[in-house]
């Protein structure tokens, strides 16, 4: 839901640390290792309860995420083979995953809030790509799509995007007290947003 300001509202200050990372020995693949890596070293400070770490190692995540693909455009190389955007999205996928295992490790108790979770990002995840499939296949990449500009992959839009999965995935880390209930919350928002792309997914292809 606040891609779009949070792009416009960032873009400006990525690119230009882009420009500043722009060394032979940097590379949009290798941000992109340095996001999983730290990503995944998140996750298990948060099984491990270690919760101010799991919160700094998951901002740098995603902020070697936020830069792989400025430093691709910067380089003229975004979009060249699809590679990078390949590789960016199973990096995605893995960590949002691992941190969901990981705070729920973490803070123990009930894990069916977020088994939810997960069970809602891997129907969202499936509607994500097999709508940006079928949307390149056919052709019908439409101006609706706006999130997609810029990106390797077309989709659809939801009240679950990328900025609101990186503050709630924060806020378990800042409050993990109140972690099962926050993850009952962001369970139906998620879920919600895989219902809406279904049926807006499902008529743009008609």
């Amino acid at each position: 839901m606040l891609d779009v300001q949070a792009r416009a509202l960032l873009g400006g200050p990525l690119d230009r640390a882009a420009a500043m990372l722009d060394r032979p020995a940097v590379t949009p693949g290798r941000l992109t290792a340095l996001g999983a890596l730290t990503g995944l070293a998140s996750a298990g400070c948060a099984a491990a309860g270690w919760w101010p770490a799991a919160a700094a190692l998951w901002l740098l995540s995603r902020l070697a995420d936020g830069l792989d693909g400025p430093l691709a455009r910067r380089r003229g190389t975004a979009g060249a083979s699809g590679a990078g955007g390949f590789l960016d999205i199973s990096a995605d996928f893995l960590v949002y995953g691992a941190f969901v295992v990981g705070v729920a490790v973490g803070v123990g108790g009930p894990a069916l809030p977020f088994l939810l979770v997960l069970l809602a990002y891997y129907v969202n995840g499936t509607v994500f790509l097999a709508y940006s499939s079928l949307a390149e296949r056919s052709g019908r990449r439409r101006e609706e799509d706006r999130l997609s500009r810029g990106r390797s992959l077309n989709f659809v839009g939801g009240l679950a995007e990328g900025t609101e999965t990186i503050a709630v995935h924060t806020l378990w880390c800042l409050l993990p007290g109140s972690a099962h209930t926050v993850a009952w919350v962001w369970a139906a928002v998620v879920g919600i947003t895989a219902a809406h792309r279904v049926v807006t997914g499902y008529r743009r292809l008609r």
